[in-house]
């Protein structure tokens, strides 16, 4: 069960504000969404959106996230007048997509943006802008397992230094169960909460 940062209240707010953010970034300062990503990710915009900080999804505007992403970056670039598009173009969708799927899931953008960079999921936006958005979280699931073959259980198993068999043992959690979550052929996201708390 993903704990999420802040509110669904803010939710539709958090996505126009990514979505318009990604439109003034690209459409008035004619920056590569990348490029720009990749400044927003090593500003702590990106940390303070990701937490649920009000005043980042909900209280300042996308043109005002551009501005402080620049200028946290050390760049010197014109100050060009706030501009909020009426017609939603691709670089909105991204933006407005991906502010739901980091809500919903709770990884890091840096997590997402390292399997699925914006180019990727602006070439999604013909076959997915219409469709419900779940149906975009399932195939951003499905580009996040295929770039991170470990699941997360095999990570911080690995890290702490224990094989399935030492796991099992100290959690009383059956080697197979741990190799079935390990191998994505049972969700652990479904299993009792007990089970969860065992591996922990």
């Amino acid at each position: 069960m993903v704990i999420h940062a802040y509110s669904e209240e803010y939710l539709y707010s958090a996505q126009r504000i990514m979505g318009d953010m990604f439109d003034y970034a690209s459409d008035s300062y004619e920056m590569d969404l990348d490029v720009f990503f990749s400044m927003f990710l090593v500003s702590d915009v990106a940390y303070q959106f990701q937490t649920g900080n009000p005043s980042y999804v909900a209280g300042k505007t996308g043109c005002e996230l551009v501005k402080e992403v620049i200028r946290k970056s050390g760049l010197s670039l014109p100050d060009l007048p706030e501009e909020m598009y009426l017609d939603k173009s691709p670089e909105f969708w991204a933006g407005w997509a991906l502010a739901f799927y980091q809500w919903y899931t709770g990884k890091t953008f840096q997590r997402i943006y390292k399997a699925v960079p914006i180019r990727e999921i602006l070439r999604m936006y013909p076959a997915f802008h219409e469709m419900d958005i779940m149906q975009f979280a399932d195939a951003m699931n499905e580009r996040l397992a295929k770039f991170y073959t470990e699941t997360n259980l095999q990570r911080y198993r690995l890290y702490a230094g224990l094989s399935q068999g030492e796991l099992a043992q100290i959690s009383n959690i059956p080697v197979r169960q741990i190799r079935l979550f390990e191998e994505r052929r049972q969700n652990i996201n479904h299993a009792r909460a007990i089970t969860v708390m065992k591996l922990v």
